[in-house]
């Protein structure tokens, strides 16, 4: 479980555009950093390096070097904790009150 400052991490990386975009790019595959950058074509690569640092401060992705290629990959686990965490939590209490209505309407 994290702590709340780390929620605050993590919940900060997924806010920007650009970082969701990076994390739905490399959620089926590891794209290296220039594929990364050819996706995010309207940021320079400075740019690009500055998302990827905050999504790895954040944990939610993990570099690993192979020669002269820095490989992204997606941490799925903290994402999976915000949604149990926060989610999951509200999502049943609402299908509560939406089988609530549908007996009612019913």
């Amino acid at each position: 479980m994290y702590s709340e400052v780390e929620y605050d991490h993590i919940l900060k990386a997924l806010s920007h555009a650009s970082r969701r975009v990076i994390l739905d790019s490399i959620k089926d595959e590891p794209k290296t950093t220039s594929q990364l950058c050819k996706l995010l074509s309207n940021l320079d690569r400075c740019t690009v390096m500055q998302h990827l640092n905050v999504l790895e401060n954040a944990n939610l992705i993990i570099i690993k070097h192979q020669g002269k290629h820095r490989w992204n990959y997606i941490n799925l686990f903290p994402i999976k904790e915000i949604h149990d965490r926060w989610i999951r939590k509200y999502s049943i209490e609402a299908l509560d009150v939406l089988s609530k209505m549908k007996k009612d309407l019913e």
